[in-house]
């Protein structure tokens, strides 16, 4: 996302209640750790991976709001867990929207700070 896509994003969702802190603040304190511990786990436990884990939530965040984080990574979660009440998680095209959603943002995160 661009910087002025982004500025635009934040306008438009003050405009609608919600502070500027707020948007850039939405996901807990403990999902972010949660995040970044995993991303330094794969990429190496130093400084600069730090850096980069904690870019990348932060450019996730920008882009996708927490509680479609959460479903995502709820589904994710699901798919692992096999049987045939879970085979749901793996056709659903509202699943498959979600995932394909934090997929992107992941992506565009892994452009910008990676």
């Amino acid at each position: 996302m661009t910087r002025l896509a982004l500025c635009l994003a934040l306008i438009g969702s003050a405009a609608q209640g919600q502070s500027v802190a707020e948007r850039l603040n939405d996901y807990p304190t403990a999902a972010r750790a949660d995040y970044i511990f995993a991303c330094m786990a794969t990429n190496g436990q130093s400084r600069a991976a730090l850096e980069r884990c904690a870019c990348s939530i932060d450019e996730i965040a920008a882009i996708l709001p927490y509680d479609d984080y959460v479903e995502a990574e709820t589904v994710l979660s699901m798919r692992l867990t096999g049987g045939e009440r879970m085979a749901v998680f793996n056709s659903a095209v509202a699943a498959n929207n979600l995932v394909a959603e934090l997929r992107r943002a992941q992506a565009e995160a892994e452009i910008i700070c990676f």
